[in-house]
């Protein structure tokens, strides 16, 4: 090497900024978050580690989880492992766990004090077996949310419904008006947390948990979810017209008016952002249907599958440890729409809807996801009921409760 060529080499490491990696590392990434909100709230995870030096290489998967998960699970168990990989909170990467195909972050948690920083607790644990933690959980994303356009209403000539009931007996009015008033996407998984939602609205609390927490099969066939069945069936009718099939396809149903109204987690919030919409102006949110002040404690991990390359193994620990820092939370989750897992972060900038959820959040008002409560199994055959519930009037409120019982009572 020459003076000249050592001298700039000399000259670019003093230029190097502070943190910039020694390592550089390349590091794929998988995640399903291909909406306009979706996308604007990854680029903030992407943006952070390559300010490091090291580089997010994007691997984003179109549709939704249950279209993206077997192809990651394929991948990691095929022996051709990403760096990172987003699955939800509670038991998705329970058997690639125990199988040993993912990197062990105890030290790492462990070094940075994670315990004491994600709230709730159960976050955490869902990212833990036998002791051990192997995912870094990165939002809290609730499902018991109802989603409303202002413009719809205001065009219908009706009030905007402070609650559920408000909002069924306004249907009739936007039907009139040419609107539909529930938007609802062809996606299994919509259809199976929108039951979800009205569960815990109609049925109450205590009902809920005996079904999707204590696996209550008698319950499930019981008085109280006969309600649920009878209001899915009457929400089924009012989503007629919904003919779209992505989540973020019906919150534009919603955005531009053309629908009253939306039951979906709050990272529809992502997409009234990204439409410059603002909550309580262009839209309002009720948590808990405006019924039962509560939210779901559900959300995104990333698990780290084991790699034999000790320098793209430093890298994964690197990127675990950026998407706990505080910056880096509050930058994701005002654009994701979701609350952050940290409970020692300022998000003054938080919209109306988002301070709705942080208040609950406080107050305790919180419940497990059906993730978390639920095997992959017991959900993906619950899916597959309310995908058929919904889609189809020759299913009876009393057939679905039957069969849905069924289920539950051999859940696990």
């Amino acid at each position: 090497m020459t003076f000249k060529s050592r001298m700039a080499v000399c000259l670019a490491a003093v230029a190097m900024p502070l943190g910039f990696s020694a390592h550089a590392t390349d590091l794929e990434v998988t995640h399903w978050w291909t909406s306009g909100g979706e996308a604007a709230a990854v680029a903030e995870f992407a943006k952070a580690f390559d300010a490091t030096g090291d580089k997010w290489v994007d691997g984003a998967i179109a549709g939704s989880g249950g279209t993206a998960r077997p192809i990651m699970i394929s991948r990691i168990t095929g022996g051709d492992p990403m760096g990172a990989t987003q699955f939800n909170h509670g038991r998705q990467a329970e058997e690639l766990v125990e199988a040993g195909l993912m990197q062990d972050l105890t030290e790492l948690a462990e070094k940075e004090g994670w315990k004491d920083l994600v709230h709730p607790s159960s976050l955490l644990d869902s990212c833990t077996l036998d002791g051990k933690i192997y995912c870094v959980p990165v939002n809290i994303h609730s499902w018991q949310w109802l989603w409303l356009s202002r413009k719809a209403y205001e065009e219908a000539g009706v009030a905007v419904p402070t609650n559920w009931d408000e909002f069924v007996a306004a249907a009739p009015a936007l039907e009139k008006a040419g609107k539909i008033p529930l938007a609802m996407g062809n996606q299994p998984w919509q259809s199976s947390g929108a039951f979800n939602v009205m569960s815990i609205a109609v049925a109450g609390l205590d009902a809920w948990k005996a079904v999707n927490i204590e696996k209550n099969a008698d319950v499930a066939a019981g008085p109280e979810y006969a309600k649920v069945f009878k209001a899915a069936a009457d929400a089924r009718k009012m989503r007629e017209g919904s003919n779209v099939q992505d989540w973020n396809q019906a919150t534009n149903l919603v955005i531009t008016g053309k629908a009253g109204g939306q039951i979906m987690g709050d990272w529809a919030q992502g997409e009234f952002q990204v439409a410059n919409q603002v909550a309580g102006t262009d839209y309002e949110c009720l948590p808990g249907l405006g019924v039962t002040e509560v939210i779901s404690t559900g959300g995104d991990a990333f698990y780290f599958p084991k790699l034999n390359d000790p320098e793209k193994t430093a890298a994964q620990m690197r990127l675990a440890s950026l998407m706990m820092s505080k910056e880096v939370q509050v930058a994701f989750n005002l654009k994701k729409g979701s609350l952050p897992v940290r409970g020692d972060v300022d998000l003054a900038a938080a919209n109306d809807c988002m301070k709705k959820g942080l208040d609950i959040l406080a107050k305790g008002n919180i419940l497990p996801d059906t993730n978390q409560a639920f095997s992959p199994d017991t959900q993906g055959q619950i899916e597959d009921l309310m995908t058929e519930f919904w889609s189809s009037t020759e299913i009876s409120a009393e057939d679905a409760q039957k069969r849905y019982a069924e289920i539950i009572a051999d859940a696990d």
